[in-house]
């Protein structure tokens, strides 16, 4: 775990505490409905798509796309990285989007484009809590 983390611990609830336990395991997941078989986040009871509550949590590649950033120049209070930092939205491949932080990628516009591949990646931060962030894919 690293020692310097001083940013906002996540609390789970009763919604988020599967992804949570997933990402403890270093395992994404994320809901799918078993009607329609559409993935999607953030967690809740029904499904956005068709809003039948036959959904189940599900583990997915980790593997997505770039779909917009912001590279953030400005220090955040209690946030645990120096900026500047890349905040993004990652379209996983099953489709639904990710608030995360790029990690694995100097904050440069000239590095960093929409469309760019990345994979996930986990940050323990304390013996509850893995944060999942997403680098460049490798491949």
């Amino acid at each position: 775990m690293p020692d310097d983390y001083s940013g906002p611990i996540p609390k789970p609830t009763p919604e988020t505490k599967p992804f949570w336990e997933g990402t403890k395991q270093r395992k994404l997941l994320v809901q799918r409905c078993d009607d329609c078989r559409q993935h999607y986040f953030y967690p809740r009871p029904l499904c956005p798509h068709c809003l039948s509550r036959n959904v189940t949590w599900t583990q997915v590649s980790g593997k997505g796309r770039l779909h917009t950033f912001v590279i953030n120049h400005r220090p955040a209070r209690g946030y645990p990285l120096a900026p500047p930092f890349i905040i993004g939205i990652v379209e996983l491949d099953e489709g639904p989007r990710l608030l995360s932080n790029i990690v694995g990628v100097e904050p440069d516009p000239q590095l960093i484009r929409c469309e760019m591949r990345l994979e996930v990646v986990f940050d323990d931060i304390t013996d509850a809590i893995t944060l999942p962030r997403f680098r460049p894919a490798s491949a």
